[in-house]
């Protein structure tokens, strides 16, 4: 009987843990999201749908739907809400996109890529990362990924051309490699400017040619490699 009474108290203490957890993603997006001018109902759909609470270190987990960032794992960040939000917006997914990703971190923005496109291949820099980025994907059922480590500012040219790239991690420039990886009609969300400020830059591609819009100040971590800092 004890065993059976500590089984049902944990039980409902998860239940009410997950009741929560929906409580705050729910008021994340009402609050930070929508009334900012997020009105892409796949992406409020998306970010409402994925634990983001699962993608941070347990010292953190309380803070998972706050409006900021958190630190994860070798002086990395999940980016702020509004900010996630801001780029996937930007990249008019529809579904039926390949995608690339720069900067696979703790796999959040990941999952929110996977409900939003056909094929995402994302690509880390730190193993560690994208090994418990993998793992955590991986426990939640998300199939549509393919995960690499190596040198993001160069892309992934092996699974190109690519209808949306999204980088999370600041270039000094827009790094041609993933230019040259977009395909015909691509768009690439990055954050480009110094190590300390940035603007979220949106690159539209036609063919051999492409324009630049800034959406947003922003500061993210920044991108290491051939074509970054």
């Amino acid at each position: 009987m004890l065993f059976a009474a500590i089984l049902f108290a944990a039980m409902t203490s998860n239940v009410h843990h997950e009741d929560s957890c929906l409580a705050a993603r729910h008021a994340m997006v009402e609050k930070q999201l929508r009334r900012r001018g997020i009105r892409d109902e796949r992406v409020l759909n998306a970010m409402l749908e994925v634990p983001r609470h699962e993608f941070v270190p347990d010292l953190y987990r309380a803070q998972a739907y706050e409006d900021h960032p958190i630190p994860i794992h070798e002086d990395q960040t999940v980016s702020q809400p509004f900010i996630v939000a801001v780029g996937l917006q930007a990249l008019e997914l529809n579904g039926t996109e390949s995608v690339l990703e720069v900067g696979t971190g703790s796999g959040y923005q990941t999952a929110l890529l996977a409900l939003l496109a056909r094929n995402v291949y994302t690509i880390e820099r730190h193993e560690s990362l994208a090994r418990m980025a993998e793992a955590t994907l991986q426990r939640l059922g998300v199939t549509n990924i393919n995960v690499a480590v190596g040198d993001g500012s160069r892309g992934w040219r092996e699974h190109s051309p690519y209808d949306a790239v999204l980088v999370s991690a600041a270039a000094p420039g827009i790094p041609q490699s993933l230019v040259e990886q977009l395909s015909a009609r691509g768009r690439m969300v990055i954050p480009v400017g110094t190590q300390h400020k940035q603007e979220l830059q949106l690159i539209r591609k036609r063919d051999a040619e492409y324009s630049a819009e800034t959406l947003e100040a922003c500061r993210f971590v920044p991108l290491l490699g051939t074509e970054g800092f």
